[in-house]
């Protein structure tokens, strides 16, 4: 999705947040890494694969075709290609999710309309066993919500049940949409809202036990103890300052939530999940404070005084700008 003043945002933090050497190209992929494929600058979507240790499955935004990357978090380097089959042409790629039996899905559920597509698309294909460049039939669903349609960037698999969920895009804060038990790809799929996110959300992630949920937004994130999908929220996130903040996934193992954002080169920061810490109290990934999405969501050990933290100032104005002349 087209997002012109998030895409300002990002031009004015270049300068200051530039990924120190420590965090990528570290060799220890957990730690994180860099996106060094130049076919990937819109980098939408973050998912840690199950079946390969160390290997993140990312895709574009809009523009780019039915294409899924499996990039090596050891070298940052792409080491396949899944042209998907079996699907219509994506609009609005925004969301991808490991689910139970390596089952790889790919939430098309962005909305460059403002949230007027009547439908959009979740499409499901099973994992390689090998890693190279390979054509993948995929099975398309149909999807729809039972209050209307609107823009999103989250979709999550449950890893026990394979039942998939969307949070929806809105600057007030959403909803987390509970679909149906199973997907099915001869009909409509209703997606029914089941509790409220409290955040202008761009990706969501669920721990590999399935028992905690992560959302993030462009400048803040909340953890949630998933609770059968009535979410209870927990405590905020420490999401590290980024230029345009779109992905969010657990490692494989659980112990670190790696976050992505769009660019050419685009980092993948990581930081220690809640309750992994010493004292299982939530670790440097969790903050038990009030949760407000703006530039103060990110942790004390996130955030850096000077460059940065004046760029943010900018950033939260100019946000405030652009709301105060849409709504006027």
């Amino acid at each position: 999705m087209r997002r012109p003043f998030a895409l300002l945002a990002a031009t004015l933090l270049t300068g200051a947040l530039a990924v120190p050497a420590s965090a990528a190209g570290s060799g220890d992929g957990d730690e994180g890494f860099s996106i060094d494929d130049p076919r990937i600058t819109e980098s939408s979507g973050l998912a840690a694969s199950r079946q390969h240790p160390g290997i993140y499955w990312t895709h574009n935004d809009s523009d780019d075709g039915p294409y899924l990357y499996a990039v090596d978090s050891a070298t940052g380097e792409t080491v396949a290609r899944l042209t998907l089959t079996g699907i219509g042409s994506p609009r609005d790629v925004e969301a991808i999710s490991v689910g139970p039996g390596n089952k790889i899905f790919v939430g098309d559920i962005g909305d460059n309309l403002g949230g007027t597509w009547p439908y959009v698309w979740i499409y499901e294909l099973p994992e390689p066993q090998r890693l190279r460049d390979a054509t993948v039939r995929a099975t398309q669903y149909v999807v729809k919500y039972s209050d209307g349609a609107r823009d999103a960037e989250s979709m999550v698999v449950h890893p026990k049940t394979g039942r998939v969920y969307i949070v929806d895009k809105k600057e007030e804060g959403g909803h987390l949409y509970e679909g149906p038990e199973k997907l099915s790809a001869s009909g409509e799929n209703v997606f029914r809202p089941v509790a409220p996110v409290e955040l202008w959300a761009t990706d969501a992630a669920l721990s590999p036990d399935g028992e905690q949920l992560a959302v993030r937004g462009y400048f803040g994130g909340i953890h949630y103890a998933w609770n059968g999908g009535r979410i209870q929220r927990v405590d905020r996130l420490s999401v590290p300052l980024q230029g345009q903040g779109e992905s969010v996934t657990y490692s494989a193992d659980g112990s670190r939530i790696m976050y992505g954002s769009e660019g050419s080169g685009s980092p993948v920061e990581s930081r220690e999940a809640p309750g992994t810490g010493e004292g299982g109290g939530g670790g440097k990934g969790a903050r038990a404070e009030d949760g407000k999405d703006g530039a103060g969501a990110e942790g004390g050990d996130n955030v850096k005084l000077g460059g940065a933290a004046a760029v943010a100032v900018v950033v939260a104005i100019l946000f405030g700008l652009t709301r105060r002349r849409r709504r006027s």
